[in-house]
């Protein structure tokens, strides 16, 4: 087991080092995740929360292998943390208050992938989780002030009080304008590709696929989405963007439609062209671009990358019929515009071909509005396998379990404002030796660099096959580190409205060099969101650019005047988000803030915020930002996390007592490390205030648990600890209502 000592001596060392090391285009070793890295989100300027699958991993708590973890972004190491459920392959998002939802994943398992040993997957008792199939997970974030063993910075995690309606593995999820989060799609027990051959069944596959939908906050009985079952086979993980309009675009196989939440009315789009699937296992790298005033906040979704393997190809759940890291993954890279506001009908446009075919390249915005790609291969595709059609034996497989060959180690980086032709360049980057294939991910940091974890093509921890289990955590520094001097700002507010009026940011004369009229008059303000990132994808990933004014002052500084987000919630959904000042092109550090009133609901308008004419100063001089190349200077205050105010809307006084359930658990969890059954449990009923005993911890569930209710859990705030533990209830029956179930 690593001790928090060695981690911590670790990670000084490393942090050192890196001080001294970031140039421009590097990618540089800063520490061990300790869990690999399937799937990452930034919970505050402090912290990054990562998630593995359940899977044997050396790293231990309460006397079983770990699969959470939280990442310190300033020590660069990892303290591990307790999830109950299996995370393999969930989907996740943020919520208005800045909490964080996981959702899905697969049932339980042990030792080398093989079903849970209690109740058909309902536990394992090696490993000891549950299955996360119908799991919701809650995180709310916490920081160095806070005490990180705590309840209140622990994830929440019991099906027997809080899950979905249907049994989700690799299910897509979006929010909608109301916080409300759309939970579309999916495997029951999956495999390869979510379908049979014959594909006689595509709407339910014989019980392996889910084509239905379902919300969080629940809206009602899950519902049969048709495009999941025209899309069978290639509908995992589908791609999915809220429009301005309310409407949802969602990409999956090579169809497209706009689907509305509202009513279950699609909309046909074109067909991607050239048979290019982007989604899971093709898994091309797809992103939003920017939302700007010049483009009138008009969303543009790019996919590049991928495959147009033949649908032969392809197989069913078992494994592909071909050798696939034999198939080049796609170059191509297209363009569509959803709802254009020229009145022309939606259309894909070819853009720049990449400048190596990838599959599972990423996307991750960078506060410049470039688009870096990082990570995947250059044949194959995502998934990993015993067999093929073509190769019968294991032992025969070239790669091992991987279903890819050719990792990328070198990023690129997208420009979408230049011109055809010129968009995409990888000059100056350099390169990993980290084959970075399935299981890996990607994210924006706070100081504008991007944190590049995970890879892991194997069914169980596999740490000497040719694409291993990898633990070691990179950060790739983007071009704009070059800079002598990094912008800095004071004045972020604390939350952002819909309309209403502007704010008002203060720039020092230090935060830039050159003339002062001109770095004012190169600056913009923008909310960049990183997303929930697993699968090649950032879910939920937006970028938006405040529109703002300035004034030049008599001392050189720059008064920046910023509008609100714009009033309509669709375009920016509630919850958190990093606000950026950048000036030439140069990002300042990062500062969270929250965009909306916190809560899951119609969201409070205004009129679009008003500005003042910018004004230059005739008399101005230069900046005098000094030659410093550090990342360190602060943008604005400390971290609003520990400020973040209200949650899911329900009642009030679940607060109270789901603190003193998860309160009690965790600290029961810990007494019985050493235990053979599993621990005790939450449970709901169906009559009085809601809350009882008689339900197993996570896995064993019932048609009793309230499924998605939003009264049935609230994100707790961590200035609620004092007020969590005034309830009781015992739970001790878990070991009786697993025998029960089987």
């Amino acid at each position: 087991m690593f001790t928090p000592v060695a981690w911590l001596a670790f990670g000084l060392a490393a942090s050192s080092k890196l001080a001294a090391a970031q140039k421009a285009g590097s990618i540089v070793q800063v520490g061990n995740t300790q869990v690999s890295a399937m799937m990452m989100f930034l919970g505050n300027e402090e912290k990054v929360y990562i998630l593995d699958k359940t899977e044997g991993n050396a790293a231990q708590i309460n006397g079983h292998p770990a699969w959470g973890a939280a990442w310190d972004v300033n020590t660069h190491t990892a303290q591990t943390m307790e999830i109950l459920t299996n995370t393999f392959c969930a989907s996740g998002m943020h919520l208005p208050n800045g909490s964080y939802a996981t959702f899905g994943g697969n049932s339980a398992i042990g030792p080398l992938g093989a079903t849970g040993s209690v109740g058909s997957g309902a536990y394992d008792a090696t490993y000891q989780d549950y299955d996360g199939r119908k799991a919701i997970r809650i995180l709310n974030p916490c920081t160095s002030a806070n005490d990180m063993t705590s309840a209140q910075c622990q994830w929440f995690d019991n099906v027997a009080v809080l899950s979905m309606q249907k049994q989700r593995w690799y299910s897509a999820a979006e929010a909608l304008g109301d916080g409300t989060i759309a939970l579309i799609g999916g495997f029951v027990s999956g495999g390869y590709i979510n379908r049979n051959t014959p594909n006689t069944d595509p709407a339910l596959e014989g019980g392996a696929a889910e084509p239905t939908y379902e919300f969080y906050p629940s809206r009602g009985a899950a519902t049969v989405m048709n495009f999941m079952i025209t899309t069978s086979g290639l509908n995992s993980y589908a791609h999915t963007y809220l429009m301005p309009s309310g409407n949802m675009f969602i990409q999956a196989n090579i169809s497209t439609i706009l689907w509305n939440p509202d009513t279950n009315v699609e909309t046909p789009l074109p067909d991607m062209p050239g048979g290019v699937a982007r989604v899971y296992p093709a898994s091309g790298a797809v992103a939003m671009l920017p939302l700007t005033p010049a483009n009138n906040y008009t969303p543009t979704v790019i996919f590049c990358g991928g495959t147009d393997m033949p649908d032969e190809y392809w197989g069913n759940y078992s494994y592909p019929n071909y050798n696939t890291w034999t198939y080049p993954a796609s170059t191509d890279c297209q363009r569509i515009t959803p709802e254009p506001t020229d009145g022309s009908s939606p259309v894909y446009v070819k853009d720049d071909v990449m400048l190596e075919g990838r599959t599972m390249g990423q996307f991750i915005i960078l506060p410049d509005g470039t688009l870096l790609v990082v990570n995947g291969g250059t044949n194959g595709t995502a998934g990993y396998a015993q067999a093929t059609g073509q190769t019968a034996l294991f032992g025969l497989m070239p790669f091992g379990e991987s279903l890819a060959s050719g990792p990328v180690g070198t990023p690129a980086i997208y420009n979408p404002n230049m011109p055809a032709g010129n968009r995409w360049s990888n000059a100056g980057l350099g390169s990993t030796n980290i084959a970075r294939l399935y299981h890996s991910s990607a994210l924006l940091m706070p100081d504008a660099s991007v944190m590049i974890a995970g890879s892991n093509p194997n069914i169980d921890v596999n740490l000497t096959t040719i694409f291993p289990t990898t633990y070691t955590a990179e950060i790739f520094y983007p071009p704009y580190f070059s800079a002598s001097t990094r912008p800095t700002f004071s004045g972020a507010p604390q939350t952002l409205s819909y309309g209403g009026s502007s704010f008002d940011l203060s720039v020092p004369s230090t935060a830039y060099s050159g003339s002062a009229n001109a770095a004012a008059a190169n600056t913009t303000v923008v909310l960049l969101r990183g997303g929930f990132t697993t699968h090649a994808m950032n879910m939920g990933q937006r970028y938006l650019q405040l529109n703002s004014t300035y004034t030049v002052n008599s001392n050189n500084s720059i008064t920046l005047h910023v509008a609100q987000v714009p009033p309509n919630p669709n375009i920016f959904t509630p919850g958190p988000a990093l606000m950026f000042v950048v000036i030439n092109g140069i990002p300042s550090n990062g500062t969270m803030v929250i965009v909306g009133n916190g809560q899951v609901g119609p969201q409070p308008t205004q009129a679009a915020t008003v500005l003042p004419a910018s004004a230059q100063n005739p008399s101005s001089g230069s900046g005098s930002g000094s030659g410093s190349s550090s990342s360190s200077n602060s943008a604005s205050g400390s971290s609003h996390t520990g400020a973040i105010v209200g949650a899911v809307i329900g009642a009030i006084a679940v607060i109270g007592i789901l603190g003193a359930l998860f309160g009690i658990f965790v600290a029961r969890r810990r007494r019985a490390a050493s235990r053979q059954h599993p621990a005790a449990a939450y449970a709901m009923r169906a009559t009085g205030d809601g809350y009882g005993g008689g339900a197993s911890r996570g896995g064993a569930t019932n048609d009793r648990a309230r499924h998605s209710d939003s009264s049935a859990f609230v994100p707790l705030q961590q200035d609620n600890s004092s007020n969590a533990h005034r309830r009781h209830c015992d739970y001790e029956d878990m070991h009786e209502s697993i025998s029960a179930a089987q």
